[in-house]
């Protein structure tokens, strides 16, 4: 059955609510199931339903998930004060993520967060975030370019992790494009790679029998390097782990 060469990934789509002349609608960035197919997976679009049942039919039903990119979180949820520099994502979606996040990691499956969504596993692990690096660490070096242009910057990837299996020891070149990171790594997370400015850039589970991966930058963007693909594929080989029990049992 295919289900079991090329496994089922979900990928977590953004909500726009309805405005004056649009309707509400999902979107999801064309890269995030691009790069899950050249792979080898087949991607599945989740949207944000909010309910913990449905969530669990899905998930069911999964290989694995890949947490995209998007804009903050709210942070009065997170027990801080607001800042002008947030832009809050739509509250059904952070509804959503937030049941669709402690599912993925109660159950343990191979999980793949990028920008928003390492942030999010991070503080689903009871981690804590930086709301505005201009103001919470001025000294740091610039992380995303003002114009919203591209922009790229050196990561240090951690010897002994899981990133540098993935990657090859040393120093890579990332795009970046945010504001926000990881302050303090949640339980059982550790640092995966970090800027030279020491700006946390990926996190991963101590456990090393669970992929459990996060990334500040974007792997699934039209600007990753040919490394990116290797973080997908070796996400894939996880998901196909996932999916052998199954074959098992079938």
């Amino acid at each position: 059955m295919a289900h079991h060469t090329r496994p089922f990934v979900g990928i977590n789509a953004d909500f726009v609510p309805a405005g004056k002349v649009t309707s509400a609608h999902a979107r999801l960035h064309a890269g995030y199931f691009d790069s899950i197919l050249t792979a080898g997976g087949l991607p599945l679009m989740l949207p944000p339903i909010g309910n913990e049942h449905d969530i669990d039919a899905l998930l069911d039903r999964l290989d694995g998930v890949v947490l995209s990119g998007g804009l903050d979180m709210d942070p009065k949820r997170l027990g801080l004060p607001p800042n002008r520099a947030i832009q809050p994502m739509a509250e059904r979606r952070e509804e959503s993520d937030r049941i669709l996040v402690r599912r993925v990691l109660e159950r343990q499956l191979p999980v793949l967060g990028v920008g928003l969504g390492m942030q999010q596993l991070n503080v689903a692990c009871g981690g804590s975030l930086y709301l505005h690096l201009p103001e919470d660490q001025p000294r740091a070096l610039p992380h995303r370019d003002p114009s919203g242009g591209p922009h790229r910057h050196a990561v240090l990837i951690e010897p002994g992790t899981r990133l540098e299996e993935i990657y090859g020891g040393g120093e890579i070149r990332v795009n970046s494009a945010h504001h926000q990171a990881v302050r303090q790594v949640g339980d059982g997370l550790r640092v995966g790679a970090h800027a030279p400015d020491g700006i946390i850039e990926a996190i991963e589970a101590v456990d090393a029998s669970w992929f459990c991966v996060g990334v500040q930058w974007h792997p699934e963007s039209e600007t990753a390097s040919a490394l990116d693909m290797q973080l997908f594929e070796s996400f894939l080989q996880a998901c196909l782990r996932q999916a052998q029990p199954l074959q098992l049992a079938a």
